[in-house]
C-alpha cells in the first residue's frame, strides 16, 4: 500500500507540473469546446478517459510498477513537442499552436503514467489513454476538410433516398433540387457537432461492450456511413415535410432542433449492430468452452 502511494505521488507531481506549464492550452480548449459547436466533443475527452481507467483501477493497481524506460522516452517526445511550439509558434497560426500544445500535454500525461505506474498497467488501460489524444484539438483547416466531406456525403445520401422514393432529384455539388424547393447542404448541415458526438459514442460504448478488437473496429468504422447517412435522412425528411405538408418545416423548429431524433434513430442502429456482434462474441466464447471440454 505504501509502496502503490509512492506511485501515485509520483505522477500527481508530473500531473501538477504539467498544469502549472500546459494551463493557458487546456484553458483555451475548454474554451473552443464551449463556444463553438465543431469542438463540442472536447468537453467529453478527458472525464471519460479518467471515468474508464477509475472503473479499471482496482485490476490496474496490481500490476503497479515503475518503467522508467518506457516513461522517460514518451516524457523526452512531450518536452520536445512543448519547446518545439514554443519555439516556433510564430510561424504557425494559433489552431496549429493549441493543436501541437494539447498534443505535448496529453504526452506528458500518458508518459507520467508510462512512468510512475509501468508498460503492464498502462496496456491495461490504453483505450482511455490512448482516447486522451482526443483532447487535441483539430486545426481548423481539417476541421474544414471534414465538413466539406460530410456535406458532400449528406447530399449524396438524400439524392439516393429521394431517387429510391420516386422523387425527381438533380444535384450540382451540394446543392439539390426536387419539384418545388432548392436545397444547398451548408456547412450547418453537415452536422458536425453530431457526427463527432456519434463518434465518440460508438467508441465508448465498442470498449465497453465488446471484447474482439476486429469487432470494435468494425462498429467504430460504421459510425462515419452511418452518421453521412443520418443527415441524409434529416435533408430527405424535412425537404418532404416542407413540399408536402407545411412549407414550415423548411424553416421551424423541426430543421432546427430536430437532430436529436435523427440521432436516437441512428443510435438504434448502432445497439442493434452491438447486439449482434455481441451475440456472435457469446456463441464464439461458448463454442471454445464446448471445445476445451470435449
Amino acid at each position: 500500500m505504501m509502496k502503490l502511494a509512492k506511485h501515485k505521488l509520483g505522477f500527481t507531481a508530473l500531473w501538477a507540473v504539467s498544469l502549472l506549464v500546459g494551463w493557458r492550452g487546456l484553458f483555451e480548449t475548454f474554451s473552443l469546446s464551449l463556444r463553438d459547436v465543431q469542438h463540442t466533443y472536447l468537453l467529453l475527452i478527458l472525464p471519460i478517459s479518467a471515468a474508464l481507467i477509475v472503473l479499471e483501477w482496482r485490476t490496474v493497481q496490481a500490476a503497479v510498477a515503475l518503467d522508467v524506460r518506457a516513461g522517460s522516452v514518451c516524457l523526452a517526445i512531450a518536452a520536445m513537442v512543448a519547446i518545439s511550439t514554443f519555439v516556433w509558434r510564430a510561424s504557425f497560426p494559433y489552431d496549429v499552436q493549441l493543436s501541437a500544445g494539447m498534443l505535448g500535454l496529453v504526452l506528458w500525461w500518458i508518459g507520467s503514467f508510462l512512468l510512475c505506474f509501468g508498460s503492464r498497467s498502462a496496456q491495461m488501460v490504453s483505450f482511455p489513454l490512448c482516447f486522451l489524444l482526443g483532447l487535441v484539438p483539430l486545426p481548423q483547416l481539417a476541421v474544414n476538410w471534414i465538413i466539406v466531406v460530410l456535406q458532400q456525403g449528406s447530399a449524396w445520401a438524400a439524392h439516393v433516398l429521394f431517387a429510391a422514393c420516386g422523387v425527381p432529384v438533380a444535384q450540382d455539388g451540394v446543392v439539390l433540387t426536387i419539384p418545388g424547393l432548392t436545397m444547398h447542404v451548408g456547412e450547418e448541415c453537415s452536422s458536425i457537432r453530431s457526427s463527432s458526438m456519434l463518434l465518440v459514442t460508438t467508441m465508448v460504448l465498442a470498449q465497453l461492450l465488446l471484447r474482439s478488437p476486429w469487432r470494435k473496429a468494425l462498429v467504430i468504422a460504421l459510425a462515419v456511413p452511418l452518421s453521412i447517412a443520418k443527415n441524409g435522412l434529416r435533408i430527405f425528411t424535412i425537404a418532404m415535410l416542407g413540399t408536402r405538408i407545411d412549407a414550415g418545416y423548411l424553416t421551424g423548429r423541426f430543421h432546427r432542433e430536430g437532430g436529436i431524433v435523427f440521432f436516437a434513430i441512428v443510435l438504434f442502429i448502432l445497439f442493434a449492430f452491438f447486439w449482434i456482434l455481441r451475440r456472435g462474441e457469446d456463441f464464439e466464447s461458448k463454442s471454445t468452452l464446448s471445445l476445451a471440454k470435449a
